[in-house]
């Protein structure tokens, strides 16, 4: 007889009783009135901007007044002003100088203030080796919750998607919470 099956024979025969599963066909999922408002809160709480894009304001405009400093803008959106298209690069070493990222974000999550990203473009890299993101969102694609969101949620030809929650962080045991440590270190989503 092996350690681990010792070990798993030891924790069997001190099972005192089982304990049944939760029946999560219960368990009601948050609802907000204002899926809107509670998502831009939220986005903030997480480390990130949210700005809602005035009706005739210019997207392209609005990008370079929120990251004037950005010099390499990729993005694969036909109505982006970029440098860089991910569709168009050999690999994704050719997107290691963006300063900014812009995607186009499917489902907006009220709750935790995420975003689905599906994979639209050839090389999903400008997705995380971006300095900073811009996501644009739709204000009718906001949804209260995860499970609505799950509900939204559909493949794309690329078959890969991500939920983004403002910018990358990562926190160690002396509580030192640091953002932008693996991915993009600034996140904004504009609400149109």
């Amino acid at each position: 007889m092996t350690s681990k099956q010792n070990i798993l024979d030891g924790i069997r025969k001190n099972v005192r009783h089982d304990i049944e599963m939760p029946d999560i066909d219960a368990i009601v999922p948050v609802q907000y009135e204002d899926s809107l408002s509670k998502f831009v809160e939220m986005v903030k709480f997480v480390g990130g901007h949210a700005r809602m894009l005035e009706p005739d304001e210019d997207i392209n405009d609005a990008i370079r007044r929120n990251y004037p400093e950005a010099k390499v803008v990729a993005s694969s959106l036909p109505y982006i002003k970029a440098d860089k298209d991910p569709d168009m690069v050999q690999d994704a070493g050719e997107l290691a100088d963006v300063d900014l990222g812009v995607l186009e974000g499917r489902v907006a999550v009220a709750e935790n203030g995420c975003v689905w990203i599906p994979q639209t473009m050839k090389e999903r890299a400008v997705m995380f080796i971006s300095q900073c993101l811009v996501i644009i969102v739709d204000r009718n694609d906001i949804v209260s919750n995860m499970h609505k969101a799950y509900e939204k949620v559909s493949s794309t030809e690329y078959l890969y998607g991500c939920f983004i929650s403002g910018p990358s962080k990562t926190a160690d045991i002396a509580q030192a919470l640091v953002m932008g440590a693996q991915a993009a270190r600034d996140v904004t989503v504009i609400v149109r």
